[in-house]
């Protein structure tokens, strides 16, 4: 499930002593992961986690599905790179976060839409929902019909004040009319580097917490 090369993101603490951490699979055993040392999201600075030190994983597997698993820092180990030993639970106990599609969450988001092969002038508009796979955007430009390539930026503002900044290319797939609105338009986006796919779903999951809070979902 699980191999080398695969981004990890470890959550440690809660309330103010809440981080989060990113960092790599270097080597893989059954019950054990080796991982690069992890930097911290917020800072962008390496960070020494205690041997003991409970953390919390997800990643995102070839298939798009993000899982997650409880774990424990082992050891530090001295190899051609530093490494940390992380306990692995194996396959049979990950948690899958996402099953067959990706959580589609309705919110407004900034997003700026160019053309792959200069077919419509670039311009801004607001998503009306987003997923870690795509997103539906408000817009009347006739140009933008089912299979037309773009390349989007979009705005990524996290609970914690970050604000995240990502470019995507994508396909058009959809558009629905509506009446007395603007229609939707349905992007998939394609080449997503898993550490982008876990920042969107990272998005998408506070903004559903946020939303179940409020008593809107």
């Amino acid at each position: 499930m699980i191999k080398v090369g695969d981004i990890l993101t470890l959550e440690t603490g809660k309330g103010e002593t809440h981080e989060k951490y990113r960092c790599k699979v270097v080597e893989k055993q059954p019950n054990v992961i080796y991982i690069d040392y992890p930097i911290n999201v917020k800072t962008e600075r390496t960070v020494f986690l205690l041997d003991g030190t409970q953390l919390k994983a997800t990643f995102v597997a070839d298939d798009s599905t993000a899982y997650f698993f409880d774990c424990e820092i082992l050891r530090r180990v001295k190899a051609n790179i530093p490494m940390i030993a992380l306990s692995y639970p194996g396959k049979e106990n990950l948690l899958k976060i996402q099953r067959r599609r990706f959580v589609r969450i309705e919110t407004s988001v900034d997003m700026a839409i160019h053309p792959m092969n200069g077919e419509f002038a670039p311009f801004i508009t607001v998503t009306e929902d987003i997923s870690a796979g795509g997103a539906a955007i408000v817009s009347d430009n006739k140009k933008l019909v089912p299979d037309t390539d773009v390349r989007t930026w979009l705005v990524l503002p996290m609970q914690n004040g970050e604000t995240h900044y990502l470019t995507l290319t994508g396909k058009i797939i959809r558009s629905v009319d509506r009446q007395g609105l603007k229609p939707l338009l349905s992007i998939e986006f394609a080449e997503i580097t898993p550490a982008d796919r876990q920042l969107l779903l990272r998005f998408c999951f506070e903004r559903q917490l946020a939303l179940r809070k409020k008593g809107l979902e």
